[in-house]
């Protein structure tokens, strides 16, 4: 990715999410909606903004599917602050990395627990 394009991913990324914190929808706000990346094609025409969300897969395609529908709202405001030809088609795509990041740190810590408190023993001692 070019470095214009890098930065004006970056600049998307943070006017989409500034605009996810005024929007004060409780369907974003309680499931601690963010934006994790953002990836502006080459051409400048299309933005696959990636978002991620507590409350497991479901809950983030339900917040994606918020988003989506507010594109319009979103590319004007993009318009407004970002000087651009041409703003690109928003693409939103659940991120479900935080799910699995969850689900790791859970057996880590189930494991560490077996292992700290000596019930189990790897070594069959």
């Amino acid at each position: 990715m070019p470095h214009n394009t890098q930065r004006l991913s970056e600049d998307i990324k943070r006017e989409i999410s500034a605009c996810i914190r005024e929007l004060g929808d409780t369907r974003l706000t309680d499931s601690f909606a963010a934006v994790s990346r953002c990836e502006v094609s080459n051409e400048l025409s299309h933005c696959k903004v990636y978002i991620s969300a507590h409350g497991g897969e479901e809950k983030t395609k339900e917040v994606v599917s918020v988003l989506q529908n507010a594109s319009g709202f979103f590319k004007k405001r993009i318009n407004s602050r970002i000087k651009m030809r041409k703003i690109p088609e928003l693409k939103f795509i659940p991120d479900n990395t935080l799910d699995y990041y969850d689900k790791i740190s859970d057996i880590l810590e189930n494991t560490k627990r077996g292992t700290a408190d000596g019930t189990e023993n790897v070594n069959g001692d």
